[in-house]
């Protein structure tokens, strides 16, 4: 029989916060000394970058594998959608601060009060308004750009005061699954020289 490769959909919660680890450990060590070999403003742009926040925040994850007390479900779910929110917005910064020269080239960079500004310091809708214009084709449509804004709804739940949906944490589960196929798809994206070998994509198989 042949095997088939395993989806996000057949992994435990585990085994996704596991990759999604180490994934962002690659992050951590490759992008965080590009020197040398990528553009110099992309290279500055990730030297200051804490991609060692994300690596710490990958491991955040891993306590919201069990669902908490009663009395602070609701507390620990918000704190959970904050989690996965900083870190999708992370990976979408992460893909332009690489990209950072086709970023500054183009004239509909990112702006805040009228002027143009980094990636770096982007809100969450305006890197995903972005993205969905040069990755997308302003599909609004597109499951990505769909998801997005679906993290992005969630993460300002920590606006605690006024009642916005936050589901529950099976939900949340499900869309850290859907973050590591996200997190996938922007590092698959993502150049490197061709002696160095990149990091391992696959989910394995079943």
């Amino acid at each position: 029989m042949f095997l088939k490769p395993k989806t996000v959909n057949d992994l435990s919660y585990e085994e996704t916060v596991d990759k999604i680890v180490y994934l962002n450990n690659y992050v951590k060590e490759f992008w965080s000394s590009a020197d040398g070999w990528a553009p110099d403003s992309a290279a500055n742009l990730l030297s200051k970058s804490r991609l060692d926040w994300l690596y710490s925040l990958s491991h955040s994850l891993y306590k919201w594998k069990d669902d908490p007390y009663e009395q602070s479900y609701n507390g620990d779910l918000i704190l959970a959608w904050v989690n996965l929110g900083a870190l999708t917005e992370g990976a979408m910064k992460l893909f332009l601060s690489v990209y950072h020269n086709d970023y500054l080239a183009d004239e509909d960079k990112i702006k805040q009060r009228g002027k143009d500004i980094d990636p770096d310091v982007a809100t969450f809708d305006g890197l995903r308004r972005y993205l969905l214009k040069v990755l997308w084709r302003n599909d609004e449509n597109h499951k990505s750009n769909v998801w997005l804004k679906l993290i992005q709804q969630r993460r300002n739940t920590i606006h605690a005061y006024q009642d916005k949906e936050i589901d529950d944490f099976i939900d949340f589960r499900i869309q850290v699954r859907n973050y590591l196929q996200f997190l996938i798809d922007i590092v698959g994206r993502l150049p490197i020289p061709d002696e160095i070998f990149g990091p391992d994509l696959s989910l394995g198989y079943k």
